[in-house]
């Protein structure tokens, strides 16, 4: 089942933000993010807030009506954020299987935010798609509706490996889609997966030089995690599948990284590899860097000016609030100075453009050193004149919770 939404005070019913939170907001950076919350299966690792057709029931929770709903919350964002909210600078379209709902609609969506924002000069507008949903026909309508870039879950190009996963789509198609993707004029990125029990070291390098041999723009590979409440870490309690060792995990990232970087990819966070600066994924930068975001749909969370929001889970509430003109959001928080600290150093510190070590406490810079000591920070990108960052070395990069907790003093 798909994890919990956090505690957090009352939403309200139109979604007003304090004031604080919208000040200055034409000069910052604005996301949305679009969540399509239907698969056709789940998948036994997952903990996304995501439901199969057979789930779902009831009036707006439909794969054929939820572009309306999801308009509906864009044209409640337009009217919270005002009239000094910026063009819309990236657009994300995750899941789920955003595919699931036809391409006319993802670009319907699409246009619902070039119309009540607008797109920045150009904006990096993304979706996400299961490889077997992507056709020539698809990827034409994504092209001709505005998308540039599709994201493709790969996941492994090893029959056994998507078995244990319960990944549905034929190794085979990727090359398919990744070329119907092209042949539209749209950049491509891939999803790996590492560390699925059973996957040998051997499986992880053809997986990856799979990925490299379809020439994406870009590649992510993420370690597996075991989430609570998933099928899969059910099966760990029982002993059904004995998850990999922490080395086995760590082997694998520098198989990705000496792959990868044989290929011409370059890493730019931790889990992000790309071919050439604009290929990077900039709407995921400014969670990096911690922009603003809408994010639309059952579940999703938003953040906007040190506030951060979070819908109610299921379609079916969700559809009934936006549909009436109210807020389906959950509850929120108003970040603390203290918070917004911790993120922007747990998530700077990920890039490989470094933390600027101006924004650390007295406490974390003098952490610093001894990092780079430890072999865990470059040195000469801490010492050098012009503008000092903590930058991960590839022995950082693997231990980057240990990284963050010192410069945090914890």
């Amino acid at each position: 089942m798909p994890s919990a939404l956090p505690d957090g005070e009352p939403v309200p019913s139109d979604g007003a933000l304090p004031r604080s939170a919208t000040e200055g907001i034409a000069d910052r950076q604005l996301g949305v993010y679009l969540h399509v919350p239907f698969c056709s299966v789940r998948c036994g690792y997952c903990d996304f807030n995501t439901y199969t057709i057979g789930e779902l029931g009831g009036h707006g929770a439909g794969v054929s009506t939820y572009a309306d709903a999801a308009s509906a919350e864009l044209r409640l964002a337009r009217q919270v954020l005002g009239e000094a909210a910026p063009a819309v600078s990236t657009v994300f379209v995750g899941g789920g299987t955003p595919t699931m709902l036809r391409a006319g609609d993802l670009a319907r969506m699409l246009g619902e935010v070039r119309a009540g924002f607008g797109l920045a000069p150009g904006a990096e507008v993304t979706t996400e798609a299961n490889p077997d949903t992507v056709d020539a026909a698809v990827a034409q309508t994504l092209a001709k509706g505005g998308f540039g870039r599709v994201s493709l879950g790969m996941q492994s190009a090893v029959p056994h490996v998507l078995a244990t996963l319960e990944r549905t789509h034929d190794p085979a198609n990727v090359g398919a889609a990744v070329r119907a993707v092209r042949e539209a004029g749209m950049q491509v990125s891939l999803d790996l997966i590492y560390g699925t029990p059973g996957e040998s070291t051997d499986d992880w390098r053809r997986s990856l030089e799979a990925a490299v041999e379809l020439e994406p723009d870009h590649i992510s590979a993420y370690a597996l995690v075991v989430e609570e409440g998933t099928k899969l870490a059910a099966q760990v309690r029982r002993g059904v599948v004995q998850m990999p060792e922490d080395d086995d995990e760590a082997a694998k990232y520098e198989i990705a990284e000496s792959v990868l970087s044989a290929a011409g990819f370059e890493w730019y966070e931790i889990s992000n590899w790309a071919r050439r600066p604009d290929a990077r994924c900039r709407h995921n930068e400014s969670y990096w860097r911690g922009d603003d975001w809408w994010g639309v749909g059952p579940g999703a969370h938003s953040h906007v000016g040190g506030v951060r929001w979070w819908n109610v889970k299921h379609p079916s509430p969700y559809a009934d609030r936006v549909m009436a003109g109210s807020s389906p959001g959950a509850g929120r928080e108003i970040l603390t100075p203290e918070q917004r600290y911790d993120e922007q150093v747990l998530l700077g510190v990920r890039l490989s453009d470094g933390l600027a070590l101006a924004v650390l406490d007295e406490s974390g810079r003098r952490a610093v050193a001894g990092l780079i000591a430890d072999g865990l920070l470059e040195g000469p990108a801490a010492v050098r004149r012009d503008a000092p960052v903590a930058r991960l070395t590839l022995r950082g990069r693997l231990l980057a919770d240990t990284v963050v907790r010192r410069l945090l003093g914890y």
